[in-house]
């Protein structure tokens, strides 16, 4: 299934299909489906529970972030206008940035992270609240709860 980013055709759709599924339905399914942004093979089922949490849920993480960097933003005294165009357009460059860079995540932070100025002490603080480790137990949290509704639908 495409995550919602299909709907303005930027989605990400993993596939994975068995051996009785011939190269023709393959093919046909990859076709359909790149239609509405880029599909990627997985060998294992077992690995589109991990897709769920990273990409279908993905965007969700991305809004929640976007969500916290407005309101903080108008506490700082932005009007909501402003807040939300500057959000926007931070994520849109940033996811930008990456898609065309051959560069980590980890790489270009480091390149905009100034030594002791405000996005340093920005990323310390994230660090300091265990930003990573919550990314982790919420895509954690997520796979296994695609996993517990496999198993339901299967028993259904």
């Amino acid at each position: 299934m495409p995550n919602t980013p299909a709907l303005v055709l930027t989605g990400a759709t993993a596939l994975h299909a068995n051996n009785q599924v011939s190269a023709e339905q393959r093919d046909l399914a990859e076709s359909i489906l790149r239609s509405v942004g880029i599909t990627l093979w997985v060998e294992n089922e077992s690995e589109l529970d991990a897709v769920t949490a990273v990409s279908g849920s993905g965007p969700a993480y991305y809004f929640l972030l976007m969500e916290a960097m407005e309101k903080v933003a108008i506490d700082l005294g932005l009007t909501e206008a402003t807040a939300r165009l500057l959000v926007q357009q931070t994520a849109l460059g940033a996811a930008k940035i990456a898609l065309e860079s051959s560069e980590s995540p980890e790489q270009l932070r480091k390149r905009v992270t100034s030594p002791g100025g405000t996005t340093q002490r920005a990323i310390e603080t994230f660090e300091q609240g265990g930003f990573t480790g919550l990314v982790a137990r919420a895509l954690h949290a997520a796979r296994d709860r695609s996993i517990e509704m496999s198993k339901q639908s299967e028993n259904n």
